[in-house]
């Protein structure tokens, strides 16, 4: 990112088209810019056929393009998003030119860490420091959600640390992505992007078990959405 570049973070609700436009709102209010500024837009993921007159561009090829630009020396871009965990391979102009996804089960995706906070009572944001004081770590027997949720249950229910609970749901989700990687071939330099990467818990397991120095950027959550941004633009020059 730059000293234009602006943006605006809000969770969907469900209704893709409403937070789309108070996202949109928020962030020309952040540039001072008026409305009819925005064009032309580009929406991608989930919810993106819900916004008017919107050029719909996969996900895919938004994250290859934001992180590329926000992290050029990057081949490999792993995102860890709420319902998919995805491996993409890009070339050095920020296009994807092979992916891998994870299966429909949230156990292989942001999701159970959302899960799992949820029933420790601990904030999303905050379990990544407090995983990395266990000294502990509980190993998980199911890479399924619901059945992860489950022996969480049973875990606190035993007296295990909330951080010992953690560190061994970040070391599952690591090893889930680690075999990800592995199908589709790791190039480096490799990325972490997508809300995920906001784990520091995860980063750190991720790291130790793939046996690499992962690229994080400051904001990861944002990088599918400068993507789209920066194909918006480019589409904006050509016409």
């Amino acid at each position: 990112m730059d000293s234009r570049t602006v943006s605006h973070i809000i969770p969907s609700g469900g209704n893709y088209r409403l937070a789309a436009e108070k996202a949109v709102s928020e962030a020309l209010a952040k540039s001072n810019l008026p409305m009819e500024n925005a064009v032309p837009v580009v929406a991608t993921g989930y919810g993106a056929n819900s916004i008017p007159s919107a050029h719909i561009v996969t996900d895919i090829s938004c994250h290859a393009k934001g992180t590329s630009h926000l992290l050029p020396s990057a081949r490999t871009a792993i995102d860890i998003g709420d319902m998919f965990t995805r491996v993409i391979r890009l070339d050095s102009e920020g296009r994807a030119t092979s992916f891998l996804s994870s299966g429909i089960c949230a156990g292989g995706s942001g999701r159970v860490l959302q899960v799992i906070a949820h029933v420790l009572r601990v904030r999303l944001e905050d379990i990544g420091e407090l995983s990395l004081k266990s000294q502990n770590r509980v190993n998980f027997h199911t890479s399924c959600a619901v059945f992860a949720e489950t022996e969480t249950v049973s875990r606190v229910a035993e007296g295990t640390l909330k951080e010992d609970v953690l560190a061994g749901l970040h070391r599952a989700l690591a090893a889930q992505i680690q075999s990800l990687v592995e199908r589709l071939g790791v190039e480096r330099d490799c990325a972490l992007v997508g809300g995920g990467a906001k784990d520091i818990g995860l980063v750190k397991s991720l790291e130790e078990v793939m046996g690499l120095k992962l690229l994080v950027h400051e904001e990861p959550q944002i990088v599918a959405a400068l993507g789209a941004a920066l194909i918006a633009r480019e589409k904006a020059d050509r016409s």
